[in-house]
């Protein structure tokens, strides 16, 4: 089959069935069109919040939360550590986890993953697979942190206010769950702060222990040399230089200072894990509302149910016309 052919092929098909590709195409169409109908609307909130700490309290160290977050990070210094963005935090699974985990006194006491379950097989199609309600809680809330991975979303502003939007077609829900998103997203960073301000603490204090029992040695290496004496075979007595154990004693001692600062510092930190963020705009009505535009389905559905129909009609002829061509590369025309 030639090029010709095939074109010929092709308009005579489409002549003869054109009227089952117009109905393919109106048939699918009314599908998307009824489709979006009874789709129900999403409803998005937006809070603002804003960090009452610092700059340098904005973001978190990575070395706190490479264990619950499973972020890498490099070694750094007490002073200059690695942080973290607080939109990260937000987003991280472990908060989201423990969002999913909260239960709602005025839904039943249900914890939002059941809510947020039972919401989507209530409103599935009947092609959809409904969710399993798992009877191990942590599994629960697995499963409640991935519906919310869909669902929430962050990001700072150009000001550095942190902005947290919970989409849901679930109106009364939309809420609760995103001031429990603020409240869990609050405490996971006290708790991180105080865990690392307590490790700085105590590793403060440790060294403190250390430098203070260097100087006690040093203090004893000194009275004995003191005490001690060498002579010489013609009775000439000699003292021992004490340059170098003051030296040593003097650098001791300015560790030691350094690390008391160090521990007044993390002291400091540990009476300062207050709430760290002010809601600024709650996550109240009005919301905006999205919701799918049932004549660009239809639009949509008709050309997709009309190509579907064409491909299926010009088949035969597209692969014996590719049949063909790949026998004469093969071959050649002369065979």
């Amino acid at each position: 089959m030639t090029s010709p052919e095939l074109i010929k092929g092709i308009f005579i098909k489409l002549r003869k069935y054109k009227i089952l590709v117009l109905a393919a195409g109106i048939f699918v169409a009314l599908l998307f069109f009824f489709y979006a109908r009874v789709g129900r609307p999403v409803y998005t909130a937006k809070a603002t919040v804003f960090p009452l700490s610092n700059q340098s309290e904005n973001s978190i160290s990575s070395s706190a939360l490479s264990g619950l977050l499973g972020i890498e990070s490099s070694s750094k210094s007490f002073s200059s550590e690695a942080s973290i963005n607080i939109v990260e935090l937000t987003l991280s699974r472990n908060v989201k986890q423990k969002v999913a985990a909260t239960r709602l006194p005025q839904f039943g006491n249900k914890t939002i993953a059941e809510l947020l379950i039972d919401d989507q097989n209530n409103h599935s199609f009947f092609w959809e697979k409904p969710q399993k309600m798992s009877a191990d809680s942590e599994a629960l809330a697995s499963i409640g942190a991935d519906i919310l991975t869909e669902d929430l979303t962050a990001k700072m502003s150009k000001n550095g206010i942190l902005e947290i939007y919970f989409s849901n077609p679930n109106k009364p829900l939309i809420t609760p769950i995103t001031n429990v998103v603020i409240d869990k997203l609050s405490q996971f960073y006290i708790d991180l702060k105080i865990s690392k301000a307590l490790a700085d603490y105590n590793f403060t204090a440790n060294k403190i222990d250390s430098l203070e029992g260097m100087l006690s040695r040093v203090d004893k290496k000194a009275v004995v040399m003191q005490n001690t004496t060498f002579f010489t075979p013609d009775r000439l007595e000699y003292g021992l230089p004490k340059e170098n154990l003051s030296m040593e004693k003097s650098r001791i001692i300015r560790q030691r200072d350094l690390s008391v600062n160090n521990r007044e510092e993390a002291t400091w930190r540990l009476q300062k894990a207050t709430p760290i963020i002010s809601v600024l705009d709650q996550p109240t009505e009005p919301f905006s509302i999205t919701k799918n535009s049932s004549i660009l389905f239809g639009i949509g559905g008709f050309v997709a149910g009309s190509l579907v129909c064409i491909l299926f009609l010009l088949s035969g002829l597209i692969y014996r016309y590719t049949k063909s061509e790949i026998y004469k590369s093969i071959f050649g025309d002369g065979l």
